[in-house]
């Protein structure tokens, strides 16, 4: 059967007909030896024991040797026991049997028993565990270390068919960001650049690419990879699980899956808080929904409000607001008839932005941005800015460039809103760029640079974006 258990994928298509589809062959052989592994076999003390702990039973043997532990297990592939270690008195010992030979591990208990990463409900639910990986990982260690090497993932009929729908989906998205060489024009006496050529360059990748938010999962029932092809053994934690799209491998074969996550609306429990490349990815569309319809909205009907942005709105308000995105998505009403006030939905905006897990400005990036603020010749610095700019996520860049042109509209109406470039920057530098350690010094001591960043993207958003 180890033989049959390898075959490849002959006849697998790639095609996204589901008529010409063929399913992949799932490889059974591992599944075959977690069925032949040893059972466990409890050795239960004859005696009661004073100084059992009560979260176990009678195969607590107390303070006993391993040589006597040894003993008692003898001969019963599977047999185990729990003793208290007689080097350290308190400490509790794992005794178990396997391979012809007894096998001691330190024994843990926190609410749930283990040796390891796995913690089980119960010492037999971690024995049968055990004894799986033991038997497999012995049979078929030379199995495992090649399992990888003919994996089906770019057969997979879902795969497929996600891959042409993003394709797709990036074909009618935006153009290529320009990369820009910013020139002074000597005629214009303003000390601000005001003219970009092209150069020409390596443009900027538009990819969505996500990676798979892998989380450890306990499946219920057999379950295959969908790497490999190959069975997930164990009693729990067998593998990980994607949790935005649902894709189920291997904890080893996770390290080799492509960063084509195809985040499923189903999975994704909210709008606020959630990872922007994750949400727009779900939603198939360039930019976060939120951002979309409220600056719709604003621009509809607030753009001559006065201290838009700056004058806060009912927290009370933002917070029904935040709640329908949550529960209604692109079906959230936010119009004058649900909320007259606009400054609701400006502080709506500031807090999807402020609360995003990986700020739009990203925390690997931030550094970069202030230290270009600190460039005291202004092309350098605006070069500076650029070159930040073209290493975002698309996603991150998108939303940047639909809030800045929204932003720079925004100035336009200065002498009814009194908003300008600089005191936008003074209200969305802490919400579009936050420090990676999350310190309170730091985010002061940057206040300043964080403000020329978003004033020079208002300000040169034309040249910039």
């Amino acid at each position: 059967m180890a033989a049959s258990s390898n075959s490849s994928l002959s006849g697998s298509s790639l095609s996204s007909d589901p008529e010409d589809y063929q399913p992949p062959i799932w490889k059974s052989y591992l599944y075959q030896l977690q069925q032949e592994a040893p059972r466990p076999k409890r050795i239960t003390c004859p005696q009661e024991m004073e100084s059992r702990p009560k979260y176990y039973g009678r195969e607590f043997h107390g303070m006993i040797s391993r040589e006597s532990a040894d003993e008692l297990l003898a001969g019963a592939e599977g047999a185990y026991l729990i003793r208290e270690s007689q080097r350290q008195p308190g400490m509790h010992t794992l005794a178990l049997r396997f391979g012809l030979q007894t096998l001691n591990y330190r024994l843990f208990y926190d609410g749930k028993h283990f040796v390891g990463e796995k913690r089980f409900e119960s010492v037999h639910d971690l024995v049968t565990d055990a004894l799986i990986t033991l038997h497999i990982e012995t049979k078929a260690a030379e199995y495992i270390a090649k399992m990888t090497t003919n994996p089906i993932y770019e057969h997979l009929g879902y795969t497929s068919l996600l891959k042409d729908e993003a394709a797709h989906r990036l074909s009618r998205g935006r153009a290529e960001p320009r990369r820009v060489t910013f020139q002074r024009d000597e005629r214009i006496s303003s000390p601000l650049v005001r003219r970009s050529a092209l150069k020409d360059a390596t443009e900027k990748q538009c990819s969505y690419d996500k990676v798979h938010n892998f989380k450890v999962h306990t499946f219920r029932g057999p379950h295959w990879c969908e790497y490999c092809a190959n069975f997930m053994w164990g009693l729990i934690a067998q593998g990980v699980r994607c949790s935005d799209c649902g894709l189920n491998v291997h904890k080893q074969c996770s390290k080799l899956v492509p960063s084509d996550c195809q985040p499923d609306l189903r999975r994704i429990k909210k709008v606020f808080s959630c990872d922007l490349t994750t949400l727009v990815k779900a939603h198939n569309t360039t930019r976060p929904m939120v951002v979309d319809m409220c600056i719709r909205e604003i621009e509809l009907r607030g753009m001559k409000s006065e201290g838009l942005y700056r004058v806060s709105g009912f927290s009370e308000h933002i917070e029904d607001v935040r709640l329908a995105f949550d529960r209604d998505g692109d079906k959230a009403d936010i119009s004058a008839n649900a909320y007259a006030d606009i400054n609701i939905i400006a502080g709506a905006l500031k807090l999807y932005l402020r609360d995003l897990p990986i700020p739009v400005i990203t925390f690997d990036l931030y550094s970069k941005f202030i230290q270009a603020a600190k460039i005291p010749i202004a092309d350098a610095r605006l070069e500076a800015v650029h070159e930040g700019l073209l290493q975002l996520p698309p996603a991150h860049y998108e939303t940047l460039r639909y809030l800045m042109a929204h932003l720079k509209r925004v100035t336009m109406f200065e002498k009814d809103n009194f908003m300008n470039a600089e005191n936008l920057g003074i209200v969305f530098g802490p919400t579009l760029m936050q420090p990676p350690e999350q310190n309170a010094l730091t985010t002061l001591n940057d206040m300043r640079q964080q403000k020329l960043v978003v004033q020079l993207m208002i300000e040169h958003e034309d040249v910039l974006f």
